[in-house]
């Protein structure tokens, strides 16, 4: 399973981007915020939007967590 690896909104916000800002200026949509605010992983678009606003790789963001084997 795919999680985060970091507190995206904490991240933003350190970065200069309040919950109101993002919205506001179509950074992100509200539905995608309420998403990150509730660790539901978004779209590739939307990493793809995260990482450029906060200057990060895909893999500073999440992770993949094997799941155990299911018998």
């Amino acid at each position: 399973m795919l999680r985060y690896k970091i507190d995206v909104l904490a991240a933003l916000k350190a970065a200069g981007y309040t919950t109101y800002k993002l919205e506001h200026e179509k950074l992100l949509h509200k539905m995608t915020v309420q998403k990150l605010r509730h660790n539901e992983l978004v779209s590739w678009a939307v990493i793809d939007d995260l990482c450029r606003l906060l200057n990060m790789q895909p893999g500073d963001l999440v992770e993949y967590i094997p799941n155990e084997a299911k018998e």
